[in-house]
C-alpha cells in the first residue's frame, strides 16, 4: 500500500498498516483457504488479550504459523481475514486456551501496553488495532439487532448474516473528535479523573448523528470548556481500537478565552504556552504535567502545535 511521506497520521501508532485487504479474496471459504495454506499466519486472541512468544534478545512475536495454533485451542469459525502480506493470508483467530496455562516463552497481553510501551514493530501494531478492532465487534454482535436469532461470521470476517431473517450486519467503527484549542499563542489542555497522574491532554468526545465534525468539535468544546470556536481544521487521524473507534484529530480556533470547565467531564483544565509544553514534552515540566505517549494522536496534534 502506498503512503504519502509528509502526511501526519503516518507518524502515531495503529496506522501504516502493510496488509492489502484484497475484497474480492473475502470469501465465505477464505478461513479454510487460508488454514491449508501453510504461508498463513494469525494473530491468537485469548479473551481480550493477544498472545505473543518472546524472543531472546528482541521483539516479540505476535504472527503465529497455522501449525502453532493448536495449543490455543482455536475457534475458526470466529477467525478474521485481514488481508494479505506478500501473498500471504493474514487472520486473527480466537483462542479457548485460559492464558493462565501458558508456559514461557508463550504469554499474553492487553494491547494498550503494547502500544505504549512500544513493544512491537509499528507494522505489527497496525494489523493488531485491525484484528482488536473486529473481535470487539464480532463479540458484541453474535445475535441480530433485527429479530434477536443467532448470527453467523461471512466472508472472512467482513460481516455477519442472522440464520433467521437473513439480515447482514456490519463492522461498526465509532468516529471520535479529538481537538486542540488554540487561543493566541496559547493551547487548552485538560485532564479527566481516569488519567494518570499529571498527564494533560486534548479535549475529545464522539460524534453525534447528522453532525458534522466541525460541528462535533464545536459543540464538544463548547459542553467541556464552555469555550466557542471559530475556524476548525483537520489534522489528521488514527484507528483507535479501544473498542473500535476513529480519533479524527483537528485544531480549534477559540474565539475567547474564559474557562468554564464540565466537572462531570474533566478534573482539571487550562491555557498554556508553547514553552510550557515543550517542557511537558520533553519531560521537563516543573510542575510534573506530562502528555500521552508519542503513538497517540494526541500527542501528534501538540507536539505539531508547539513546532508550527
Amino acid at each position: 500500500m502506498t503512503y504519502v511521506a509528509d502526511e501526519a497520521s503516518t507518524r502515531i501508532a495503529f496506522t501504516g498498516s502493510p496488509l492489502e485487504r484484497r475484497s474480492e479474496k473475502r470469501t465465505d471459504d477464505a478461513i479454510e483457504q487460508a488454514r491449508a495454506d501453510a504461508a498463513t499466519r494469525w494473530f491468537v486472541h485469548l479473551g481480550a488479550k493477544v498472545a505473543l512468544r518472546a524472543a531472546e534478545g528482541g521483539a516479540p512475536r505476535a504472527l503465529f504459523e497455522t501449525q502453532e495454533l493448536t495449543g490455543f485451542e482455536p475457534d475458526f469459525s470466529e477467525s478474521v481475514l485481514l488481508g494479505f502480506l506478500h501473498e500471504s493470508a493474514v487472520c486473527a483467530v480466537p483462542g479457548g486456551r485460559d492464558p493462565e496455562t501458558l508456559t514461557a516463552p508463550l504469554y499474553v497481553s492487553e494491547l494498550r501496553p503494547l502500544f505504549s510501551q512500544g513493544t512491537l514493530p509499528r507494522e505489527e501494531l497496525s494489523m493488531l488495532a485491525q484484528a482488536f478492532s473486529l473481535h470487539s465487534w464480532h463479540t458484541t454482535h453474535k445475535y441480530c439487532g433485527r429479530c434477536g436469532a443467532r448470527n453467523v461470521m461471512k466472508s472472512g470476517g467482513v460481516k455477519r448474516v442472522c440464520d433467521e431473517c437473513g439480515a447482514e450486519h456490519f463492522p461498526r467503527t465509532d468516529p471520535v473528535v479529538i481537538m486542540l484549542t488554540v487561543h493566541g499563542d496559547r493551547c487548552l489542555l485538560a485532564r479527566g479523573a481516569h488519567f494518570p497522574d499529571g498527564m494533560v491532554s486534548c479535549l475529545a468526545g464522539f460524534l453525534e448523528p447528522g453532525e458534522s465534525i466541525e460541528e462535533a468539535v464545536r459543540r464538544e468544546t463548547l459542553e467541556e470548556a464552555g469555550i466557542q470556536t471559530g475556524k476548525v481544521t483537520y489534522h489528521a487521524s488514527q484507528p483507535w481500537p479501544f473498542q473500535h473507534s476513529l480519533m479524527i484529530g483537528c485544531f480549534a480556533e477559540a474565539l475567547d478565552d474564559k474557562l468554564t470547565l464540565d466537572a462531570s467531564e474533566l478534573e482539571a483544565g487550562g491555557w498554556h504556552s508553547r514553552a510550557d509544553v515543550r517542557l511537558m514534552l520533553e519531560g521537563n515540566h516543573p510542575g510534573g504535567l506530562r502528555l500521552p505517549p508519542s503513538g497517540a494522536i494526541a500527542n501528534l496534534l501538540i507536539r505539531d502545535w508547539v513546532e508550527s
